[in-house]
């Protein structure tokens, strides 16, 4: 028994010299590693990377960028020094083509529908402009209808079935934020045009309605709308904002609970690209920064970080714990809006919020009476043309009625849609006014005696504060004898042309008689612009776009 005893405590000592020895090796070890690593990460100097993103993913995008450089992330041996910036996509997409000084190198709009409208855009500015090259999602967040925990429950939405139809009820109070800046704003109209498709380029009743409806309740941006509701949570309007936003908001424990309401349908899904933004003025090595540290926004750390954020993973499933307000299964996706689709809604947008003051003035020469391929006289799709876009017109819009034939007429004089001429209402008065163009078609066509007295009466009582525009509309050419000619009429314009005070003359040119040549040189004369409508489908298409036309303020505008 001895002799064992005496073995153990020998390997006892052992053990106790070998340890020591053991862990002041693994020291060393470490450290000759540790200094290993920090060679290979040596560099010098600063390599900037100019990185803008949507607000909503400002900070785990910083945090992201603060452990890259704290790695002493490289690219040709110069240090990768990241500068974050929050911007909105609208605002980005704006400054590319123009402000090329100190564009980002990587780009995350909340949308991929930014990055096809920023191609597209700088596609259509002459000379060097960014590569613009949309890559994989980064993340995803479906767009839900927000609202207070007691506003919901007063609704019964929380119980019954939510949908997109019933979110524009006239019943049912509802913001959204500024379509024009905001892409929850954009998605929601895009939603609306989806219910009521626009047809043949013009919106159709459903869809003026419900933009009417929300013209008066749009607020500058989300960050307003959560203001309104933890102000007076159990009366504030609902609106529509993405599902991160809603995590976020709640996690802030002195706000009032935000819930997000599933319409059944489904819904658009923001889904975060990473877009590289390359152009011939950046530093040698920025292609390889930027594809590092994207490589660092797509790793395991970030994924988590934008988890804990409240953002689903690309496919759209959640992966973070159930948290209040939201619901982790995934919504059904709903296409998102085509650029084709936001650029008819939102001109029609564009429509109903333009202040302007805007003379009509129609022929209605015999000519007129001839019918258009989808059966419609000339005169009618006028007149169809004309009821539609002055009922997408705001009160504070004046709008007067002039026509002409072998001379011009005035039917309803210039004024504010909201007001009273000579006792009636203005609005009610264009509308039985347009629907008697059809019985005044006879003579020929005074086309440029109209069209400068027209112009006259606008230049005459100008307003500043609004858009002035006289809107020509007509299917021939000059025919009366013995007015202005052309270059009478060219000469005059010109002579009363006021840069400071701008009036432009629309011209439509109904059929494939019009004379476009003319209308393009009186659009010209006086910055606006000229179209030709072969059919009841493209003059309702381009009555709009020259409805929501501004005025050309230089000679070099792209009008």
């Amino acid at each position: 028994m001895r002799p064992h005893r005496h073995a153990r405590a020998s390997r006892r000592r052992l053990t106790h010299f070998l340890l020591p020895v053991l862990v002041a090796l693994l020291a060393v070890t470490a450290v000759v590693a540790a200094n290993a690593t920090n060679a290979a990460r040596t560099c010098g100097g600063e390599l900037p990377l100019r990185v803008t993103v949507t607000p909503a993913l400002h900070q785990v995008v910083q945090q992201a960028a603060d452990a890259f450089e704290q790695d002493r992330s490289a690219a040709d041996g110069l240090c990768i020094k990241v500068e974050v910036v929050a911007e909105q996509a609208a605002d980005v997409v704006a400054e590319l083509p123009t402000k090329p000084i100190d564009p980002p190198a990587l780009w995350i709009p909340d949308s991929s529908l930014w990055a096809t409208t920023a191609i597209q855009k700088d596609a259509a500015v002459p000379g060097v402009t960014p590569k613009i090259a949309p890559h994989s999602s980064l993340a995803t967040s479906p767009l839900v209808v927000v609202g207070g925990m007691d506003e919901v429950a007063k609704l019964g939405w929380s119980q019954s079935t939510v949908s997109w139809q019933r979110l524009v009820d006239p019943g049912v109070a509802v913001d959204i934020a500024d379509p024009l800046t905001n892409t929850e704003g954009i998605a929601t109209l895009g939603l609306a045009e989806g219910m009521a498709p626009a047809r043949d380029g013009a919106p159709p009743p459903e869809l003026i309605a419900t933009l009417l409806r929300l013209r008066d309740a749009t607020q500058p941006n989300i960050d307003t709308c959560y203001q309104l509701m933890d102000k007076n949570p159990k009366t504030a309007p609902l609106f529509t904002a993405t599902e991160q936003s809603v995590i976020a908001h709640n996690a802030d424990s002195a706000a009032p609970p935000a819930v997000a309401l599933y319409p059944n349908e489904g819904s658009v899904l923001f889904d975060y690209p990473i877009v590289r933004v390359q152009t011939a003025a950046e530093p040698a090595g920025a292609e390889a920064a930027a594809a590092a540290f994207e490589s660092r926004l797509r790793s395991a750390g970030t994924t988590k970080s934008l988890s804990d954020a409240g953002f689903r993973e690309p496919g759209g499933r959640a992966a973070w714990a159930m948290r209040e307000g939201v619901r982790m299964d995934t919504p059904n996706r709903l296409p998102a809006p085509t650029t084709d689709q936001v650029a008819t809604v939102l001109r029609a947008w564009d429509v109903i919020h333009l202040d302007g003051r805007t003379l009509a003035v129609i022929d209605t020469s015999g000519s007129m009476a001839d019918p258009m391929p989808d059966g419609q006289t000339r005169v009618e799709v006028a007149r169809d043309g004309a009821l539609a876009g002055m009922a997408l017109m705001p009160d504070t819009t004046a709008v007067g009625l002039w026509t002409f034939a072998d001379q011009w007429n005035e039917l309803v004089p210039l004024g504010p849609l909201g007001g009273q001429s000579n006792g009636a209402p203005q609005r009610q008065l264009l509308q039985q006014a347009a629907t008697t163009l059809p019985s005044r078609v006879k003579g020929s066509t005074a086309l440029y005696d109209a069209a400068l007295q027209a112009y006259r009466v606008l230049r005459l009582g100008y307003d500043a504060s609004k858009v002035n525009s006289e809107v020509l509309i007509t299917d021939g050419k000059n025919e009366t004898p013995g007015g202005l000619d052309l270059t009478g009429l060219l000469a005059q314009l010109r002579t009363e042309v006021d840069p400071t005070r701008p009036i432009q003359i629309i011209g439509i040119g109904l059929g494939p008689d019009a004379d476009m040549d003319v209308l393009q040189q009186l659009a010209s004369a006086t910055g606006g612009k000229a179209y030709q409508a072969l059919n009841g489908a493209d003059f309702r298409s381009v009555l709009f776009d020259a409805l929501s036309r501004r005025p050309c303020t230089t000679p070099t505008a792209n009008c």
